[in-house]
């Protein structure tokens, strides 16, 4: 399952993001991982969540993101639920292939009994219909 927190900047997304990720350590039956772009949530979230800095491991574009997502799961079947901060500055900010990341992991999570929750820098009304389902 896919979900996306949309919103312009000071919208409270990173807020949202905290608490459904503390939420989903409390919950879950497996490992928790967040991607972000820096170091900004160390402190917000539980310590038994696995925080990955994306910079340190230079991702700069959805196919990188989707190899590193593949990867983990490849060496951590037990990960139930995974977070990604900020998916433009990560990615790149073209829409189009932010798209097709979104599609891609719903598919991968679909396979992987997994739960992928996004946060994304845009005005919501702007949203596409496809990333619109996702909200």
């Amino acid at each position: 399952m896919i979900h996306i927190i949309m919103g312009l900047k000071g919208t409270g997304k990173t807020k949202k993001l905290i608490d459904a990720i503390n939420s989903a350590v409390a919950d879950a039956h497996g490992d928790v991982v967040c991607i972000e772009y820096g170091r900004k949530l160390t402190y917000d979230v539980s310590y038994k969540v696995r925080l990955v800095n994306s910079k340190e491991y230079a991702i700069s574009n959805p196919d990188m993101l989707k190899g590193f997502l593949s990867g983990l799961h490849a060496g951590n079947f037990d990960i139930t639920d995974v977070f990604i901060d900020n998916l433009y500055k990560t990615i790149g900010s073209d829409p189009a292939a932010g798209e097709e990341f979104v599609a891609w992991c719903a598919k991968f999570a679909a396979e992987n009994n997994m739960e992928i929750t996004i946060s994304i820098s845009q005005d919501p009304a702007q949203a596409s219909e496809f990333m619109k389902q996702y909200l």
